[in-house]
């Protein structure tokens, strides 16, 4: 296969949405439907012996919830799907904003019954500004819900998206029936019972057919006819352009639980989702379809085989083919580097691959060589953009709590804080660690991850503290610097990065500093 034949067959894109509306289970049943495995496996498994393939740590099986970003690749109809399953808790927010970097379109998942919630807006918004095509899945149809027309106002409005239905359901909850598929004039019946099958559609070019009624039944075909003809006249028809620049989203309605709706979702997915896009570097475009390469890392995982201590980083290929034994300018370092394993990812399973294209994923084995937001390329000095950290809004000491294993200690810090799951600040007064999340459930997720996988115990202390703020003076050897440096001293840190921060203690600590030392400027965010 040709260069350009591998590269229009690649499609990259994120799940994304608030907790519990189903990612992890639709990620599931997409594998199911593309051959990837036998069997679907679920988030919440009392009952059902297998848990989510895409959740493999062992604090998201016990949880229930994705806490890190993972990657499957299957092929379905000989187009190569690369999925990045994100954590929807907040508390997490930051992997998820990172891995939208690496994406080319997104799919967002809803609940049916509780609608739009706030996580699923912030992460709109992103979407929105980097215009990431997107597709709604509308989740659990088999449960009672709102209204579809409510939800989709409810979706324009608070997400501020221009929806156009591609498939509709027929009832909901006790009364749900099945769904049209609008794309291709197809009905698809629910069978509850059989849950595990995948249901075949009944081809309806028009829904004037009287067969319909004796399908479904009258008042189910009435409503049905009531509902599309309101389709058509309010809602705009789907056109590809207009949803590749992200100015129309489509909609799907299903059961992920169920695998009902999700095929229809993937058959549409390949025929419409973009291929590999071109990326904005500091010094140019970068076009997928160039041959040399240029590649990010947009994610590092430590640990992702607690028996050998592996540590893995994600790069997503730009553009040209990744080789295997091949030596590539790590830009940062201004070093060559040649990878001998580079992997290709199904979860938790990994595979050696010879070579890579655009839009794929490839794990590189590293031994503390490569940050988020590192190049790679063939000897281009470039750097791909907006892979920033964002100011933390908890903070907590951080303190060995067993003497013995200081060292164990310092390296899973050290580690764990490569991955982007915290930052890391020594104080510049005394030295002491602080650590600082986006969201208060990480603490439990680092405390958890020192003790399981690098056998040292941490007990934190409080630490009131509002934001980090990253300092960059006007003039570092004006006096207004000097007299900043002194009189905030205790509230003076560096990151991992030595870069100097601010701890500041409330919004109008901020602003004061601000008026009082206007040419010391304050970032919200380490890329500045």
């Amino acid at each position: 296969m040709s260069f350009l034949e591998e590269l229009n067959r690649r499609r990259t894109f994120g799940i994304i949405s608030h907790p519990d509306a189903g990612k992890t289970t639709l990620t599931e049943k997409l594998l199911l439907f593309g051959g990837a495995i036998n069997e679907a496996g679920a988030v919440k498994n009392n009952k059902i012996k297998k848990g989510a393939t895409s959740d493999f740590m062992e604090i998201e099986r016990q949880r229930g919830i994705s806490v890190a970003t993972s990657v499957l690749a299957f092929n379905y109809k000989g187009i190569k799907i690369n999925i990045l399953d994100t954590p929807g808790h907040k508390d997490f927010a930051e992997d998820t904003f990172r891995t939208l970097t690496a994406v080319d379109s997104v799919i967002v998942v809803i609940d049916v019954a509780k609608g739009v919630e706030e996580q699923t807006e912030k992460l709109i918004k992103v979407c929105r500004m980097r215009k990431i095509p997107i597709i709604v899945f509308i989740n659990k149809l088999d449960r009672e819900g709102k209204d579809a027309f409510d939800l989709l106002d409810e979706i324009e409005q608070k997400l501020g998206l221009k929806v156009c239905p591609l498939s509709f359901p027929i009832g909901m909850g006790y009364d749900f029936k099945g769904i049209y598929n609008i794309w291709e004039k197809k009905l698809n019946l629910f069978d509850g019972a059989v849950k595990q099958t995948i249901s075949k559609g009944i081809e309806f070019n028009h829904l004037e057919n009287p067969e319909l009624d004796k399908i479904i039944g009258k008042k189910a075909a009435t409503e049905l006819r009531e509902e599309t003809e309101l389709i058509y006249e309010v809602y705009p028809k789907f056109n590809k352009n207009d949803y590749l620049n992200g100015e129309l989203q489509p909609v799907f309605f299903g059961s992920a639980l169920n695998n009902f709706g999700v095929k229809e979702l993937l058959d549409c997915f390949i025929n419409i989702a973009p291929c590999p896009q071109p990326k904005m570097s500091d010094t140019r475009l970068v076009q997928a379809t160039e041959n040399k390469l240029t590649g990010f890392v947009f994610k590092i995982h430590a640990n992702m085989d607690p028996k050998h201590r592996d540590r893995l980083a994600f790069i997503k290929i730009v553009s040209g083919i990744f080789k295997r034994n091949t030596n590539y300018l790590h830009v940062r370092l201004n070093k060559k580097m040649k990878f001998s394993s580079p992997n290709a990812f199904f979860a938790e399973k990994k595979e050696i691959v010879d070579t890579s294209f655009p839009g794929d994923i490839v794990g590189l084995h590293d031994t503390g060589n490569f940050k988020i937001g590192d190049t790679l390329t063939e000897g281009e000095l470039l750097n791909f953009k907006g892979i920033p950290s964002f100011s933390p809004e908890y903070f907590r000491y951080i303190n060995n709590a067993d003497p013995l294993k200081s060292k164990q200690l310092a390296k899973g810090i050290d580690q764990l804080m490569d991955e982007g799951v915290a930052q890391l600040f020594l104080l510049n007064l005394n030295g002491r660690k602080v650590i600082g999340t986006v969201g208060a459930l990480q603490f439990e997720v680092i405390q958890y991850r020192l003790e399981h996988e690098y056998g040292a115990k941490c007990t934190y202390e409080n630490l009131n503290m509002h934001k980090v703020c990253w300092v960059a003076p006007q003039d570092p050897k004006n006096e207004e610097y000097a007299t900043f440096l002194r009189v905030k001293q205790r509230y003076l840190a560096k990151d991992k990065e030595g870069q100097l921060v601010f701890l500041a203690d409330s919004a109008f600590t901020i602003q004061m500093t601000q008026s009082k030392y206007p040419s010391v400027v304050l970032h919200f965010t380490s890329e500045f």
